[in-house]
């Protein structure tokens, strides 16, 4: 399969009618770039204002009302409205496209950032953490894939991996920021500056998204552009099963299950990692090197599995971060405090990191793009088991044999069971001619 890319860099291959130019000087150069950088500039921007950065604000909010750590947490636990309401994402992305749904998404996280920074009671505090999070999956994971498949079909591997490293990168550069904001300004301030960043992204989301074959069609013949698009796009890109015709397939059923269980992975096991290797006895400065080490080759594995996924399919690349992932813990859970710890983070988190730009991948490869975004919604409604019981399961299990080791050993026989079902899973016959379209 090839995967040149034709860059026309030549005065007279550039497409130079009024059309092209396109906003913010877009001019010659494939609209597909500018969706990539801001795809991933909103998935780094929301997820590292919303998960990552919210460690920070946990002591001033007990200082502030006199809240428990607990009754703080509790807002994390809301996170299962995400699950939820993917669904209804899904759907609305389908269809009124991601343009709309992903400007709309921002301004909800946004403005829960904004009535936040006004609260000044407990229940506030966990209605405003609804629709943060209600916001959440069409602002990140969800439309990005939907326009790396559209402007970037045959590149999807490498693409997707470069869009969902973001992730990472916006977290790395949110957590500083947003520290240094707290003790600048002060917590309320420093949510409310968030609130109005996140509403200029959405007006650049709204300005720079595009995603339908039409304008794909448009951009063909500028510059830096794939020389290997689809002959016919619109058929290519709207090909695949419907929601209906999915989900009476066997596929889809064993996709859920493996997507379901390797998610303890994150909410059972990574959520816990520090306390583990404090225990194990390595002091606190060792452990978050440990962890930035675990990012740095996460975000790796985004890069090297998404173009792995070009050659050897989605699906069997998520079966290798799955081992990998099992790999890793097994190490973990026997080495103990020793120097075979760091080989184990470093596996780990090769596999782990992966998972976020292979998911949308394999929803592709197996269902096509016609009703993409229902498809994966609905594909993500059970991860609200492991999101709710996974740091539960980890808490009981530490309190009553004061280690980790059973919840590693779980995880490790739900890896097992996921790779089981990913085996399982083939692509179904009324989509092969899709997938073929645009192969």
């Amino acid at each position: 399969m090839s995967h040149g890319w034709r860059i026309q860099i030549s005065e007279n291959s550039v497409d130079k009618s009024p059309k092209s130019e396109g906003v913010f000087g877009l001019g010659n150069i494939y609209r597909g770039w500018y969706i990539i950088g801001v795809s991933a500039l909103s998935i780094g921007a929301v997820l590292g204002t919303v998960q990552f950065a919210f460690g920070f604000f946990i002591e001033p909010l007990e200082e502030e009302f006199g809240w428990t750590r607990t009754q703080v947490n509790v807002s994390l636990s809301i996170g299962v409205v995400t699950s939820f309401l993917s669904p209804v994402v899904g759907n609305l992305m389908d269809r009124f496209g991601a343009k709309w749904t992903m400007t709309l998404s921002i301004l909800l996280v946004a403005s829960a950032f904004l009535l936040r920074s006004i609260m000044t009671e407990l229940w506030q505090f966990y209605l405003f953490s609804g629709i943060m999070f209600a916001g959440t999956p069409g602002a990140t994971m969800m439309p990005a894939g939907r326009l790396v498949l559209t402007w970037f079909p045959k590149a999807r591997g490498r693409m997707m991996g470069i869009v969902t490293s973001g992730n990472n990168i916006g977290s790395g550069l949110a957590v500083p920021i947003i520290a240094g904001l707290i003790g600048f300004v002060g917590w309320r301030w420093t949510w409310g500056l968030m609130g109005i960043a996140l509403i200029g992204m959405a007006m650049l989301v709204l300005l720079v998204i595009r995603d339908n074959s039409d304008d794909v069609a448009q951009e063909q013949s500028k510059r830096w552009g794939p020389s290997n698009l689809p002959g016919d796009s619109d058929a290519a890109l709207n090909g695949g099963m419907t929601v209906s015709a999915a989900v009476r397939t066997s596929t889809f059923w064993f996709l859920v299950i493996g997507m379901t269980l390797q998610q303890f992975v994150r909410t059972g096991v990574v959520s816990q990692m520090v306390p583990h290797l404090e225990q194990v006895g390595f002091s606190r400065a060792v452990a978050a090197t440990m962890m930035i080490v675990l990012a740095i080759f996460a975000a790796s594995s985004k890069l090297i599995f998404g173009r792995l996924s070009e050659s050897i399919t989605a699906r069997v690349s998520f079966i290798v971060i799955m081992i990998l992932q099992g790999v890793g813990l097994s190490v973990l859970l026997v080495s103990g405090g020793s120097a075979i710890t760091w080989g184990a983070i470093v596996v780990f988190g090769l596999g782990m990191g992966g998972v976020g730009a292979l998911t949308p991948l394999v929803i592709f490869d197996m269902f096509g793009l016609k009703q993409f975004g229902s498809i994966m919604g609905l594909t993500r409604m059970s991860i609200a088991i492991p999101i709710f019981l996974g740091p539960i399961m980890a808490g009981m299990i530490f309190d009553s044999k004061g280690k980790y080791d059973l919840m590693f050993i779980i995880t490790i026989v739900l890896l097992v069971v996921s790779i089981g079902s990913f085996m399982l899973a083939k692509t179904p016959k009324t989509n092969i001619g899709a997938k073929e379209a645009i192969d």
